[in-house]
C-alpha cells in the first residue's frame, strides 16, 4: 500500500466517523480499513484518531493531517485524471525529430492536418541530423531516412521513398544531360554528407553498382544541395520528397529516374511499446495513413541520344524543359509495399 491509500483510508474515516461507514464508502472491510490507518499512524509515529467503544474523534494530529492533506489529495487525483486522459485521448505535448529540410515537404502538410485535427496536442518539432538519444533528449518520435543500429528502439516503417538525381535546367543546358550513370561522372556533384562522396549508387537492370563521381560540395544538409543545384551549380543526389515541388515547377530536372536505387524508406522510430501517450499512438497512426495516397514516382520518358560533348545550349535546354514538364504533369498512381 502507498501512502496516498493510507491518507485517503484516514481522510474518509475521519469525515463519516466510523470505520464501518468508511469501509462501506470505500468498498473495503473494516479491519483493512482499521489495518490502514495503525500502518498510518505507525509511519507518522503520532495517534491520529482518538478510540472508544461508543465514538471516534481526531487527535490533534490528526486534524492537523485533514487539513493539510485536502490540496494533495485533491493534486493527487486531478494529476492521475490528466495522466489517464493522456492515455485515452490525444492532448498534451508531444516531441518530434525529423532531418533538417524535411518540413519543405511532405511533412508540412502532415503537420498542419494532424494539429488542425487534434487541437490538445501541443508538436514541439527538432530539426537535426546528427544521430540523437531520443530518451535522454526527450524525444517521443524520430523520424529518419537512415538506419537505426539502437536495438532499444521500436521502429515503424512508413513508406518507401526515391533518392533524385537533378540540376537546373540551366546546368544541363550547359554540362549535357546523362543518359547512362557513368555519365554522372563527368559532372559536378553536390553530395550528401551521409553518402560516400567519391561514389554514387545506381541500379541497372536490378543490380546495384556504383559510378566514381567528382564532388565540388558536401553537405549534411540536403537543403542546402538543392538551393546550390537551383542555382546552376552542379547536379544533386537528395531525397526526392525534399526536391518535390522544384521537380514539379520543373525548377528542377531529374534524369536517370529508371537507374535509381529503390531501397530507402522513412521510418518512425520510438522508445517505448507500452504506455504511450494517446498524442503519440495518435501520430503514429496519422503518419501511417498518411503515406497511403503517397505511390512510386512518375516513370520518366527515356532523354533525348545526346553526345558526349556538351549539346548546343537551345537543344539542351529544350529536352531539359520537356523532362520537367513531364515530370510536373505525371500522376502519382501506385501504393508502395507497406510494413
Amino acid at each position: 500500500m502507498d501512502g496516498l491509500d493510507l491518507i485517503k483510508t484516514f481522510r474518509e474515516v475521519a469525515f463519516r466517523r466510523s470505520f464501518s461507514r468508511a469501509a462501506d464508502s470505500l468498498g473495503m472491510s473494516k479491519a483493512t480499513v482499521s489495518r490502514y490507518v495503525a500502518e498510518l499512524e505507525t509511519r507518522s509515529g503520532v495517534r491520529l484518531l482518538n478510540r472508544s467503544t461508543r465514538s471516534l474523534s481526531l487527535t490533534d494530529a490528526g486534524q492537523v493531517l485533514l487539513d493539510r492533506s485536502t490540496e494533495l489529495v485533491a493534486m493527487a487525483e486531478n494529476t492521475l485524471n490528466d495522466l489517464q486522459a493522456h492515455g485515452s485521448h490525444p492532448k498534451g505535448r508531444l516531441r518530434m525529430s525529423a532531418p533538417n529540410g524535411m518540413i519543405a515537404g511532405w511533412l508540412s502538410d502532415v503537420m498542419a492536418a494532424f494539429i488542425n485535427l487534434y487541437p490538445d496536442v501541443y508538436v514541439s518539432l527538432v530539426f537535426t541530423n546528427r544521430d540523437i538519444d531520443l530518451i535522454e533528449e526527450g524525444i517521443d518520435i524520430h523520424l529518419t531516412g537512415g538506419r537505426i543500429d539502437d536495438m532499444n528502439l521500436i521502429v515503424r516503417r512508413l513508406v518507401q521513398y526515391d533518392m533524385v538525381v537533378c540540376a537546373s535546367p540551366a546546368y544541363w543546358a550547359r554540362r549535357g544531360i546523362p543518359q547512362v550513370p557513368e555519365d554522372v561522372g563527368r559532372h559536378d556533384i553536390l553530395s550528401y554528407a551521409s553518402m560516400p562522396t567519391t561514389h554514387l549508387p545506381f541500379e541497372t537492370e536490378g543490380r546495384p553498382h556504383e559510378v566514381a563521381v567528382h564532388s565540388r560540395m558536401e553537405a549534411n544538409d540536403a537543403m542546402a544541395l538543392i538551393e546550390l543545384a537551383l542555382r546552376g551549380v552542379g547536379v544533386a543526389y537528395v531525397p526526392e520528397p525534399l526536391a518535390q515541388s522544384h521537380l514539379e515547377r520543373g525548377a528542377l530536372v531529374p534524369v536517370l529516374r529508371e537507374h535509381m536505387p529503390r531501397d530507402h524508406w522513412l521510418y518512425a522510430a520510438y522508445s517505448q511499446r507500452r504506455h504511450n501517450s494517446a498524442a503519440m499512438r495518435a501520430m503514429l497512426d496519422f503518419l501511417e495513413k498518411s503515406m497511403e495516397p503517397l505511390g512510386d514516382p512518375p516513370t520518366m520518358p527515356a532523354s533525348p541520344p545526346a553526345s558526349p560533348v556538351s549539346p548546343p545550349v537551345t537543344c539542351a535546354l529544350s529536352r531539359a524543359r520537356d523532362v520537367a514538364r513531364a515530370t510536373a504533369s505525371a500522376g502519382r498512381t501506385d501504393t508502395p509495399p507497406r510494413q
